[in-house]
């Protein structure tokens, strides 16, 4: 009787106390809790406001005066040219930005996955277009470009070309505003290239040169295989980017409206240009949910050619 007291007292001692567990169930959710408040205020809310306002007439003089329009402004979003030709131009700058972008980031990660002198000065060097500001960024280059005094149409005129228009002609502006891209985000590329190549093992590598494949042949069969999901990633990453591209061509010329004849105005700038250089709220809330849906149907179709076909890598 004398041994049972103090042992029942040890494991009353060792249970835990209904509190702590109770605090055991509810700690995780009290971790999480700023997060999900901070995303519902400033994430979601927005998000469902922006659906609320797109259904409604609203101009920026007047915002509380709202009138119910349906699916109007929808409607005359889609029946407007301007929307199919920014549509268009988006489509357009990004193919010309992301394509070259991420073989650019390819090529040099790959360069610097091998023993190089200096490489975590290079490393380090390829963030800082990533750190610049894009307003700076833009400026600068919006220089580099100009029609008579730029330094690219002097160069030009170095080997015989005559000066090209980069403002106005419809080609060249877009080209301009995707080299500003391409400039700003193939060192972050090659970085998130250069941080998947490093994950893969090295014993692919030895097995590939034990059997006389060359550096060519080992990048082709071993290192874009595992680089895969990373190309898928920075992919969408890319698209969702160029959806949203709205700082380079705005500060490019410093117009709204993307130019002379709109020519390199993005779904951004004409969103922009609807709700605070026409004042039309409602319409500008409309172009904006049209953008979500168009990333959600881009993201999904890149997710479902990588699916096929590491369904069809896997049948083999």
């Amino acid at each position: 009787m004398t041994l049972t007291a103090p042992a029942g007292k040890a494991v009353a001692a060792a249970r835990p106390s209904s509190a702590r567990r109770a605090w055991r169930t509810v700690s995780p959710y009290a971790y999480l809790a700023p997060f999900f408040t901070l995303f519902a205020a400033f994430g979601l809310f927005p998000l469902l406001y922006t659906a609320f306002v797109s259904l409604y007439r609203v101009e920026l003089q007047t915002p509380g005066d709202m009138e119910w329009r349906g699916l109007g402004n929808y409607a005359a979003v889609f029946t407007d040219d301007y929307f199919w030709l920014s549509l268009r131009n988006t489509f357009t700058i990004g193919v010309i930005s992301t394509v070259p972008q991420l073989v650019m980031a390819l090529g040099l990660a790959h360069l610097l996955n091998y023993r190089l002198r200096g490489r975590t000065f290079f490393r380090t060097a390829m963030l800082l277009p990533y750190a610049t500001s894009v307003a700076a960024a833009t400026l600068v280059f919006a220089q580099l470009f100009g029609r008579d005094f730029g330094l690219i149409n002097y160069v030009l005129g170095l080997v015989g070309f005559g000066p090209v228009d980069w403002q106005t002609g419809t080609v060249a502006s877009q080209i301009a505003v995707s080299t500003i891209v391409i400039w700003r985000w193939t060192g972050y590329n090659a970085l998130i290239y250069l941080a998947g190549m490093q994950s893969i093992p090295s014993e692919l590598y030895e097995a590939a040169e034990m059997d006389g494949a060359s550096r060519w042949r080992q990048f082709i069969h071993v290192t874009l295989p595992g680089l895969r999901p990373t190309i898928v990633f920075t992919t969408v990453v890319s698209t969702i980017g160029a959806t949203q591209l709205f700082g380079e061509p705005l500060l490019f010329e410093g117009s709204i409206s993307g130019g002379i004849s709109h020519q390199y105005q993005t779904l951004g700038l004409y969103m922009y240009e609807q709700g605070w250089g026409f004042f039309h709220l409602g319409r500008a809330a409309a172009i904006a949910w049209v953008m979500f849906l168009l990333i959600l149907v881009l993201v999904g179709v890149n997710a479902l050619i990588a699916r096929r076909r590491s369904r069809k890598e896997a049948s083999r």
